[in-house]
């Protein structure tokens, strides 16, 4: 009686795991999966009704061609300031249900428990983009003891501008607000696997612009000012547009200096896949600090001709992300590129790089 008892459990459990590996097999796999990001912007006032601006600076440089290029940044300009600037971010945690009909699987950054035992929202709040504990010492430059977007910012300016002005900081404060839910049901909204030559991970897609409709009212409904960066923040999440697969994007509604800047980007909880753990937001937050409005513009055609710090590396190994340890979990950073790499002038920036990891050479069409 026992052993018929054991061989029933037995026979119940490998029914049981079969049955889940099938399972698992079941979503279909993303063909010929391309990791990227890109920025939105759409019409709006420059002046807010609210009066409310961004922290930013404008400035300008010429290039190796001669060619001479302005630009906003969020902070304030770090040849006359020798200030701290401080800029309120909104963690927004997305969640996305898929019914039945497009995958049936719930991706909730608030509930997911990694293996350290927190979630995904508690997770991103821990990590060296929100808070110091790294000391960064790039080459021989000592960029402080910091928040990433900070030591990077300082490093983007660091030659003849930070390394003066000591105090220069560019910071980021959060506040949490109320998850934002969406139930995808747009005929974009599935649930497959994708596989960029690694692992592979099981995610939720969603075509960009029925996303960014919905964040649209996400923004309004929070009461959102442009002196607030709200950031939406998914678990195990990629966007599409006509192909697969969008690991974050900024964007703005409005010009400078009034517009309603905002952010989005995944945390992939699989080691080794695109947008793993806080790289995509690094990338994002770092774009959105240097192209707030998304409209510099540069001469690098091969970049789009645009000032995205993130994009030049993202296709470098391990998606252009480098570990950091903090809070007892080993982060990844994306490498993102110094104002030099536009060709600004290369004294400009710590050591004379031209990324922060000097990872990569000046932009092509320099």
């Amino acid at each position: 009686m026992n052993r018929r008892f054991v061989t029933f459990s037995l026979l119940a459990t490998l029914l049981l795991v079969c049955g889940s590996l099938a399972f698992a097999q079941d979503y279909p796999e993303v063909a010929n999966p391309k990791p990227l990001f890109t920025a939105i912007r759409h019409a709006g006032p420059s002046v807010s009704p609210s009066g409310k601006q961004l922290i930013q600076w404008n400035g300008s440089f010429t290039d190796q061609t001669k060619e001479k290029h302005t630009f906003t940044m969020v902070g304030t300009n770090p040849a006359t300031t020798n200030v701290s600037s401080t800029i309120t971010v909104w963690i927004i945690p997305v969640k996305f249900v898929y019914n039945a009909s497009h995958g049936d699987k719930t991706f909730d950054p608030n509930t997911k428990k990694l293996p350290n035992g927190r979630t995904v929202t508690q997770n991103t709040l821990k990590s060296p983009l929100f808070n110091a504990g790294i000391d960064f010492k790039q080459g021989a430059t000592n960029l402080g003891n910091t928040q990433y977007e900070d030591a990077f910012q300082r490093g983007t300016w660091w030659g003849d501008n930070v390394k003066k002005n000591t105090k220069y900081h560019v910071l980021l404060k959060t506040v949490v607000k109320p998850e934002q839910t969406i139930d995808c049901t747009d005929s974009s909204c599935s649930v497959q696997t994708v596989n960029f030559g690694g692992p592979s991970i099981t995610v939720g897609l969603a075509d960009i612009n029925y996303y960014d409709g919905l964040v649209q009212g996400f923004m309004k409904k929070l009461g959102a000012t442009p002196d607030v960066h709200p950031f939406f923040i998914w678990n195990d999440i990629y966007l599409t547009e006509g192909g697969c697969c969008i690991g974050g994007y900024h964007g703005a509604n409005g010009a400078q200096p009034g517009g309603q800047t905002y952010g989005n980007a995944s945390y992939a909880d699989v080691v080794g896949v695109f947008s793993q753990d806080v790289s995509a937001m690094s990338h994002e937050l770092g774009e959105w600090i240097d192209d707030p409005f998304t409209d510099n513009l540069v001469n690098c055609p091969a970049d789009g001709n645009i000032l995205e710090v993130g994009d030049p590396i993202e296709g470098l190994s391990n998606f252009g992300a480098y570990p950091y340890k903090l809070n007892g979990f080993s982060y990844n950073l994306q490498s993102l590129t110094f104002i030099s790499y536009f060709g600004a002038p290369a004294k400009d920036s710590a050591n004379k790089w031209y990324a922060f990891q000097n990872d990569i050479g000046v932009c092509p069409g320099q």
